[in-house]
């Protein structure tokens, strides 16, 4: 049986502002006291992990053992098979831009429509979502949306790769999509609606 969230107060564990946006705005109906590892200045574990699922895992155990709460880790990223699985798990640090040694997803869209070429252009976005208690137990969920990817990018909502994607059955891109939309589709809204089901109790 899955363990039910308790306690209203969560730390979500990402430095990453757009994603703690999207995780809050998500869990909005449900009554939680939103934290992040940024606010509480918890450190960035290694993400050493060879999945999704093991590097949210990572980083909700290192968050929840840290600030001694519940805590919740995204770890999600874009997955393009006809460049063998690229940038996969490894999608923040495909997004490391050498010249100005900052993370530039611009950067990052551009040179994975290079590396696409003439290729099959069908991708899907996968979140891993993992709750950790600090005694150590953990419930870890899946979602994933399929599509495929545009040039040039367009819209600027959402944040990462968002813009060059668009999902089976629309026309619009994940940034031009208002935020409502898109959380009614992505994989993260798929992911959390597990997650919901399993370890929230009914309002």
């Amino acid at each position: 049986m899955n363990r039910v969230l308790i306690n209203k107060q969560l730390v979500v564990a990402s430095h990453n502002d757009g994603k703690i946006i999207e995780i809050s705005d998500l869990l909005s109906p449900y009554g939680i006291k939103i934290f992040s590892s940024a606010g509480l200045k918890l450190r960035e574990p290694e993400e050493d992990g060879d999945t999704f699922i093991e590097n949210s895992e990572i980083k909700s155990k290192s968050a929840s053992i840290e600030s001694g709460l519940v805590a919740l880790a995204d770890d999600s990223g874009l997955v393009v098979p006809s460049l063998g699985g690229i940038p996969g798990i490894h999608s923040a640090r495909y997004a490391y831009n050498p010249w100005s040694e900052e993370r530039d997803f611009k950067y990052a869209m551009d040179k994975l429509n290079i590396e696409i070429g003439n290729k099959d252009r069908s991708a899907y976005f996968v979140c891993a979502l993992s709750l950790a208690w600090p005694d150590g137990h953990i419930e870890t969920f899946e979602g994933e949306v399929h599509g495929k990817l545009t040039w040039p990018i367009r819209g600027n909502n959402g944040f990462g790769y968002d813009p060059m994607f668009i999902a089976n059955g629309f026309d619009q891109t994940f940034g031009e999509m208002d935020p409502v939309s898109k959380h009614s589709i992505s994989h993260r809204a798929k992911a959390f609606e597990k997650l919901i089901d399993a370890c929230f109790k009914p309002q």
